[in-house]
Formats: C-alpha cells, structure tokens, sequence
C-alpha cells in the first residue's frame, strides 16, 4: 500500500513546480486539504487545536507577521489576510468557472486581486468538480442548510478532497454545480472565489458563504479583510423602490437599510455581491462600476 495517496503526490508534483511555494507551505496546504475541518474550526475557535495546528500556526505567524505597526512601518508586510482570501464574484462569474473546460493559466493584477500573493487561476482538469460540505457549516452549532455547497475546482485539489474525506464530498458534474450556485443565490448567499497561498498560490474553490456561518465573512465583518469586493456597488433607484426591505434581509454585509420606506446602501460596506438585486421584486437595485473598489475578475 502506498504511503501517499495519488492526490498527494500530485499536489507534490505540483508544488516542485510553482514558484517561491517553501516546503513549509507544501506542509501547510497539505494539512489544510487533508484536515479541512479540523483547519477552520481552529481557525474559526470553536475547537481545541491540535499539537500539528498548533505548530503551522506558530510558523505561519514567523512567516506573515500582522502586527499593525508592522504594516504601518512596513508597506510590503505581508498579512494573513494576503496569504488566504476570497474574491466576491457575480452568479455570473462563478457559472463560468464551473464550466470553463479547458486548461487555464491566468494571473490577476492587484487591482483585480489586491492581495500580494494568490492570484493565479491554474486550471487543470477544470471539469473535475466536487461538491464539499462546507468546514463552516460543519464547524457551527446550528450550521444553514444545505452543507454540500462548496466547490472545488481542478486537480490537484479535488481529488484531494476527495480521497482524504469521502464522507463529506461527492463528484459532480458542471450542471450540478450551476444547480448549487443558483439554489445558493436563491438564498441570498454569497459566492466567492478563493485563493490560498499554502493551495499552490492560486484559485481552488467557489464557496457560497452566509454571514452567520462564514468564517471569512465572520472575520471580515470585524476588521479583518479577508474579502476583496466584486468591483459593483449597489444603487437604488428611489421612483421603483417600495420599502419593502428585502434587499435589507437579504444583504450579507450589512450594507443597507430602509429609512423612511426607502433603502440605502452604505457603499464603503458594500461588496457587490449582487444579492439585493437579484432579490428585489421591485427591479429597484442595480449594480456599477466602481473602479476605486477594484475590478471585477474575467475569466480570461
């Protein structure tokens, strides 16, 4: 028997291949793809952390140093923020990614990603899709229904997934995964590509997160900015607005409210993440541009 699954030694294979990735980052992504669960719920506190965990923190803490006065003091600091994040992304946006089929090596500027490391999409075998119980979900107590939303694209990722946590993981093909995403939408979630640096520096999932059960929404919603927006704000078109407050219900980021029968939206907590307008029964939402927010990731 094998010591190393055939997913394992493809992500080696990968990782000899990609640019400044350290063997401490191989170790890294190879725990967090192993032990997803046990990864975020540490990371999200509502379990005791392992002696491993525990030793990838320290590390990972003496390689990304976030010190506020360090990032005052140092405009090149890298925070953990740079190294594990998610790009808001449109329904759009993440149908394409699901359905791609073909090989992909893309990388996005900062103003696109701005993060300093993770940007790249590297697609291989884009049609191998699996659909994850979400760590999250999981993780909480009374988590939102269903668990199985969370998408991982590409090799070597999903059959990593797969292989080391067949319980929670199933294939799927490209029209099951637009069923998840629109099914997701349907319930006002958000969908957000996500790049990891320990992940051979690149894209690796579509998560369709809730804010009360998304850890990186959670830690973004306090100060810690882990999500880059779509690069849309939303707009409300005060003739067509009713005051009926479902763009307010619906909104993950807190981001509007209804005053005097009519909505606003705080544009500096707005993400685009376009909810509040597929959800407006009155067609009283649109979303722009909004260049100094960044802009909106293309599949290339």
């Amino acid at each position: 028997m094998p010591l190393l699954k055939n997913s394992t030694r493809s992500f080696l294979s990968e990782a000899r291949k990609t640019q400044n990735y350290s063997f401490f980052d191989f170790l890294h992504g190879l725990f967090y793809m192993i032990f997803p669960y046990l990864y975020i719920g540490n990371a999200m506190g509502v379990r005791n952390p392992a002696k491993i965990f525990q030793w990838v923190t320290r590390q990972g803490r003496k390689a990304f140093p976030v010190s506020r006065s360090l990032e005052k003091g140092n405009p090149n600091a890298i925070r953990f923020a740079d190294t594990y994040h998610g790009k808001v992304v449109l329904l759009e946006t993440a149908t394409k990614l699901v359905t791609i089929n073909q090989e992909i090596t893309y990388s996005y500027p900062e103003h696109v990603i701005p993060y300093k490391l993770a940007r790249d999409i590297i697609l291989h075998n884009s049609d191998h899709i699996v659909a994850l119980d979400c760590p999250c979900r999981v993780n909480r107590e009374n988590p939102c229904k269903p668990l199985d939303v969370c998408l991982i694209i590409g090799e070597p990722f999903a059959s990593m997934v797969i292989e080391h946590n067949p319980r929670h993981a199933r294939w799927i093909n490209s029209q099951e995964a637009i069923n998840i995403l629109k099914a997701e939408e349907d319930r006002g979630h958000v969908h957000h590509a996500f790049f990891k640096q320990a992940t051979l520096n690149r894209f690796y999932a579509i998560c369709n997160c809730c804010s009360c059960c998304c850890g990186a929404m959670e830690a973004h919603l306090h100060g810690n900015p882990m999500l880059a927006s779509s690069g849309y704000i939303s707009k409300i078109d005060v003739t067509r607005c009713q005051g009926c407050g479902t763009c307010e219900t619906v909104c993950q980021f807190h981001a509007i409210k209804v005053v005097n029968d009519v909505a606003f939206v705080d544009e500096a907590a707005c993400m685009g993440c376009g909810v509040c307008a597929s959800h407006c029964p009155n067609e009283a939402v649109e979303l722009v541009l909004a260049s100094q927010r960044g802009m909106p990731m293309e599949i290339p």
